[in-house]
């Protein structure tokens, strides 16, 4: 099984959600048992339980806003993923990048052009593109194979050439 990466953005983004749920719970649990009112040149103070000071108010609609989107950032995916195949083909592709810069001429060119068909093409295709001989082809695509970097498979009067993982 493979773990995502966490980005420090979404530690952050947890850590407000923790945050404002624990705001949100002591708040709820514990509210402001005393009001004040103050008359005109006299101030007093009362105990009310069970009641809210404005205070109380603000902090409650803004730890519920917080936790409400840092929730939702958190549950939603950010972005759409990519199918397991794409993913597989872009790190390949990347690898394989790498591979091409250690390749002579023609070897390189018979490369790429296999690497930009996605990793798999018919052999009289990659003639066409890149403007070689067949027999030049099958000759670089012979060392490319000793190499361990393609495979030749027949399918009917050619063969299909791809990429080695």
């Amino acid at each position: 099984m493979r773990l995502k990466k966490v980005h420090g953005k979404t530690i952050f983004i947890a850590a407000l959600f923790i945050i404002s749920a624990f705001t949100l719970v002591v708040k709820l649990l514990s509210p402001t048992p005393i009001q004040i009112y103050v008359d005109e040149n006299q101030a007093s103070v009362t105990q009310v339980p069970g009641f809210f000071t404005t205070m109380d108010a603000i902090i409650l609609v803004v730890a519920s806003a917080v936790l409400g989107i840092s929730g939702a950032y958190l549950l939603l995916p950010a972005s759409v993923e990519k199918p397991v195949g794409v993913s597989v083909l872009e790190e390949r592709k990347e690898r394989w990048e790498k591979i091409s810069k250690t390749l002579k001429d023609d070897e390189r060119k018979i490369y790429e052009v296999i690497l930009g068909s996605d990793g798999l093409i018919n052999q009289s295709e990659i003639a066409e593109k890149t403007g070689l001989s067949k027999s030049n082809v099958s000759r670089s695509l012979d060392l490319l194979e000793s190499k361990g970097l393609v495979e030749r498979k027949r399918r009917g009067m050619g063969n299909i050439v791809s990429l080695k993982s």
